[in-house]
């Protein structure tokens, strides 16, 4: 069967439906798969998988800028597709059966499957759908705004679709595949709650895991709801194998640890070097109880690193911020407090093919050609250089940096940094409580160099509630943070770099970068209708986003490092997006 949108006097767009989608040619299971490859489908169904968390929650939804929601909140809410693990970005039916997309992308539909339900047990409905839609877009997260602003209307056709028509003009290729993603949230529980404020009333949900028991300043515990309806689809055989989820929540990382090596907590992500490297001396490792193990992933890193607010006017010269970049003594940090354990992130898509190659490429420079005037000449012809501080060269990067910041107006007297004016080169660098014993290790020798140029830094840490307050209204000089990328990137970096997201309260756009060369290769990423057209697109953005000295870069690692107690069993192969624990199940 096939279904058209649009008039046929003007040119109707006709598409068949389909089980699956990719942004780039075609799925890669088949309509008929039985389960994903990395999962094993006769995996039981038993147990309880205990995380930790730190801090505390205050609501139970997580699609709205105020409150904090529980860790593990997205256990209870599915989309109409469902995304695979190894390969770029592809979806499946899940609420959705099927997917109508035609050639241009101009709109998509969505056949409900008729089996869905909430947790209730009420029909998951097209007006649900609809609903679901137009809550996120009008009163969720700022992202909601910027990803569906591209849908001129939707409505529901014959009896369990949905359509999605696009406004005229646009060109955005991802759009029905974030329209896939769609969280399905139930309009009779919501229509008459304010759905911006916090609550702790355990909602109607659409997904596998409902709320058991809780303390918000404690624990949340989910249970496996056993009248589930989508339990044997394909896309979910084999995963969400734990009768209960547990997060136990802990006021800081230090407590969570210990509580972790006294068998409270099942698993944990270990980010930190230095407690990686002590486990390995762990008896409980060394008897084999415990398992320590790297999982390699084939994932950008993203951008971790010293974020400069671009709103002050202390950072507002590019010079001034390529400047301290080069007070950050990388090498001795990995050597000191890392155990050699990192490599010096140099891309926003580095560990991946979308890493900007040294020089522009012949395509890339066409695409860029257009913006030649307002870019750094240097971009085109050299090299970018994140400042090396290997066989101890900070004596010559204090120095560029000093030599930096004079072409700026910034010179040294009697040992402090000032302009023409006296006024006095200082800013707050802002942490948030739980996070702050790991950070600062790494900023206060940072700030040391940075004295050392005449710039007073100064630490300042806040309970988490104000964290996320002055985070959302961007009120800080420079905080830390990290952007994630995927293989396939699109309309989030309009969430994280574009000139709209700066002036939004709550968005990513941590920098407040406001450059229209950025949005037009952001407008470049999300058109591009062929994987190496998304390939350049991403190189050209990567290489702008580097020489506008955003962030002082910090450090990835091409592997996942998770420990965890030996009462696990998992799936041999491991999919190009890194290991899932919810396909793990217990012996």
């Amino acid at each position: 069967m096939t279904f058209c949108v649009g008039v046929l006097l003007s040119g109707a767009v006709c598409a068949a439906p389909q089980h699956g989608i990719s942004m780039h040619g075609t799925p890669k299971y088949e309509a008929d798969f039985f389960a994903f490859d990395y999962v094993n489908p006769e995996a039981p169904k038993k147990g309880t998988l205990s995380q930790g968390a730190i801090g505390m929650f205050d609501t139970f939804n997580p699609y709205v800028i105020n409150g904090i929601a529980p860790a593990g909140v997205g256990l209870m809410h599915d989309t109409l597709m469902k995304q695979s693990l190894d390969e770029p970005f592809s979806l499946y039916g899940l609420i959705a059966r099927t997917i109508d997309v035609p050639d241009d992308r101009s709109w998509v539909a969505f056949e409900i499957n008729p089996d869905a339900t909430f947790s209730d047990g009420s029909k998951i409905t097209p007006a649900d759908v609809i609903f679901s839609f137009e809550i996120l877009r009008d009163k969720g997260l700022p992202t909601y705004r910027y990803y569906y602003g591209d849908v001129d209307k939707v409505y529901q056709e014959g009896d369990n679709r949905v359509v999605f028509k696009f406004k005229e003009g646009v060109n955005n290729r991802e759009l029905p595949l974030i329209l896939g993603e769609l969280p399905i949230l139930s309009k009779s529980y919501w229509q008459d709650r304010d759905f911006t404020k916090t609550s702790l009333d355990i909602p109607v949900v659409s997904g596998a895991y409902v709320v058991d028991s809780f303390d918000p300043a404690k624990f949340i515990e989910y249970r496996l709801n056993p009248n589930y309806w989508a339990m044997d689809l394909n896309v979910n055989r084999g995963q969400n194998n734990f009768e209960k989820i547990k997060y136990d929540y802990y006021r800081d990382a230090t407590v969570m640890s210990e509580a972790f090596k006294a068998g409270a907590i099942d698993i944990r992500q270990e980010n930190e070097a230095k407690k990686w490297a002590a486990l390995k001396n762990e008896p409980a490792i060394l008897e084999g109880r415990l398992k320590q193990k790297e999982f390699a992933h084939q994932l950008p890193s993203g951008m971790q690193g010293f974020v400069f607010n671009l709103r002050r006017p202390i950072f507002a010269d590019a010079k001034v911020r390529e400047a301290l970049s080069y007070a950050f003594d990388f090498s001795w940090a990995n050597q000191n407090l890392f155990h050699g354990l990192y490599k010096r992130t140099t891309s926003y898509f580095d560990n991946s093919y979308l890493k900007s190659p040294p020089l522009p490429t012949p395509d890339e420079l066409k695409l860029l050609a257009p913006y030649r005037a307002e870019l750094p000449q240097d971009l085109f012809n050299t090299a970018f250089m994140v400042p090396s501080n290997d066989s101890g060269k900070m004596r010559h990067n204090l120095k560029t940096a000093l030599d930096l910041l004079a072409q700026s107006g910034w010179t040294v007297q009697n040992g402090v940094l000032q302009n023409a004016l006296g006024d006095l080169f200082e800013f707050e660098i802002l942490l948030d409580a739980p996070s702050a014993p790991m950070w600062e290790r790494v900023l206060l020798p940072f700030v040391g160099q940075l004295k050392r140029l005449g710039i007073k830094a100064r630490i300042a840490t806040v309970d988490v509630i104000q964290y996320k307050n002055r985070l959302d209204a961007f009120d800080y000089d420079m905080i830390v943070s990290v952007w994630g990328q995927s293989l396939s990137p699109g309309n989030e970096q309009r969430y994280y770099w574009g000139s709209e997201a700066a002036d939004s309260k709550g968005s990513m756009n941590y920098a407040g970068v406001k450059d229209p060369v950025i949005d037009a290769l952001i407008d470049k990423v999300i058109s591009a209708t062929t994987a190496e057209e998304l390939t350049t697109a991403t190189h050209a953005l990567d290489r702008v986003l580097l020489w506008s000295y955003l962030v002082v870069p910090h450090w990835h690692t091409p592997v996942l490092r998770y420990v965890y107690w030996d009462k696990f069993e998992m799936p041999k192969g491991i999919p190009m997006k890194g290991i899932s624990p919810l396909t793990w199940w217990v012996k």
